[in-house]
C-alpha cells in the first residue's frame, strides 16, 4: 500500500493530479486540427491525409478547420488561446512555427512558449529555380550575374514572412548581393509569376517545382539541403554550388496550447507516430514529396529551439520587420 501511495504521489507531482485525471479519459469528444492555410494546399492536405488514420487510431472524430492569413499566424494565435486540453490542435509549419514569429520579435506568439510541441510529422527542402531564358544557368553564375547588375534581379515569394522570403534574404546574406524581394499571396501565385518572367527567381518546395523543373518551364540551380534530395538527386545542392551552410528546411508537427497535460501530449505523440507507421499514409505523403521524420516531443521541441535560432539571427542580420 505504501509504495502504491508513493506511486501515486510521483504521477501527481509529475502531471498534475487534473491533467492526469483528464488523461485517463483523453479522449472522449471531437477534436479540432487547426490548419493556418487554405484548403487543398499542401499543409492542408498533409492535415486530411494524417486525420483519416489518427481518427481510426486514437478512437475519436478528428476535424480539420481552416483558419488562413498572415502565414499561419491567425490560426497560430487562435490556438495558442484555446484551452490547453488537447481537444484543440494545430498543423504549423517553418513560416509559422519560426520564421514568422522571429520577423514580429515573437509579438503574437512563441513557438516554445505559447505551445507544447507533440509532434514532427515531415521534412522538405527549398530549392531555388530562374527563368530558363535568364542569364543564370549556375548558382556561380547568378551571384556573379547579381554583383555585376545591383538592384536590376528581383525574387518573388510566398508572401511576406514566409520561409520561401527568408531563404531569399538568407542568399542576400550568403553572397552580399542586392536582389529586390516581391511577396505574392501564396505559393502558386509566386510560380505563376515566374512564368510569366514578373521575378527572376524563387525559392519553393521541392515537390511542387519538381514537375516544372523536368518539363524545362523554370531551371533548378540547387536544392537548400545538406546532402542531395532522394526525390530529385540529379540536382545539385546550393553547397555544392557554393553557398556554405545554405539549408532551409521545410517542416510540418502538431502543436497544442502550452499547458496541456503531458500524459495527453504523450497519447497524442504515440498515436501520430502509430499513424505515419501505416504504409498508407506513408505513401500518400510521400506522394506529395513529404518526408516522414516522427520523434518524441522533446525531439521536436528541440527542432524546433534550433530552426528559431537561426532564422532569428538571419532576421536580425537582414533587418527584416514586419511591413
Amino acid at each position: 500500500m505504501t509504495r502504491r501511495l508513493a506511486a501515486a504521489l510521483l504521477i501527481g507531482l509529475a502531471f498534475g493530479v487534473p491533467g492526469a485525471a483528464r488523461a485517463q479519459s483523453y479522449p472522449d469528444r471531437l477534436i479540432k486540427l487547426v490548419v493556418g492555410y487554405p484548403p487543398g494546399g499542401p499543409i492542408d492536405v498533409t492535415a486530411r491525409i494524417l486525420v483519416q488514420r489518427l481518427s481510426a487510431i486514437i478512437g475519436r472524430t478528428i476535424i480539420v478547420e481552416n483558419r488562413a492569413g498572415a502565414t499561419g499566424a491567425v490560426a497560430a494565435k487562435a490556438v495558442a488561446g484555446a484551452d490547453p486540453d488537447g481537444y484543440t490542435l494545430m498543423l504549423g509549419n517553418a513560416s509559422s512555427l519560426a520564421v514568422m514569429p522571429a520577423i514580429s520579435r515573437y509579438r503574437d506568439y512563441d513557438a516554445l512558449k505559447s505551445f507544447a510541441p507533440v509532434a514532427k510529422i515531415t521534412e522538405g527542402y527549398e530549392v531555388l529555380v530562374v527563368d530558363p531564358a535568364g542569364p543564370a544557368k549556375t548558382v556561380e553564375g547568378l551571384v556573379a550575374y547579381a554583383r555585376a547588375n545591383p538592384g536590376k534581379l528581383n525574387f518573388g515569394s510566398a508572401g511576406f514572412g514566409n520561409l520561401t522570403h527568408l531563404s531569399g534574404e538568407l542568399l542576400k546574406l550568403k553572397t552580399g548581393i542586392d536582389i529586390v524581394h516581391v511577396p505574392y499571396k501564396g505559393a502558386p501565385e509566386a510560380v505563376a509569376g515566374l512564368l510569366a518572367g514578373q521575378v527572376h527567381m524563387i525559392f519553393g518546395e521541392v515537390a511542387g517545382l519538381l514537375p516544372l523543373v523536368r518539363d524545362g518551364k523554370v531551371r533548378a540551380l540547387g536544392v537548400a539541403s545538406e546532402t542531395r534530395n532522394a526525390l530529385a538527386p540529379e540536382l545539385p545542392t546550393l553547397i555544392e554550388g557554393g553557398l556554405p551552410d545554405f539549408v532551409a528546411l521545410t517542416f510540418t508537427g502538431i502543436m497544442a496550447p502550452a499547458g496541456t497535460p503531458p500524459a495527453i501530449v504523450g497519447r497524442l505523440n504515440a498515436a501520430i507516430n502509430e499513424a505515419l507507421a501505416a504504409p498508407e499514409v506513408r505513401t500518400a505523403l510521400e506522394r506529395i514529396g513529404a518526408e516522414i521524420r516522427t520523434g518524441s516531443p522533446a525531439d521536436f521541441a528541440a527542432f524546433l529551439s534550433k530552426e528559431q535560432r537561426k532564422w532569428d539571427e538571419v532576421v536580425r542580420l537582414a533587418g527584416v520587420k514586419m511591413e
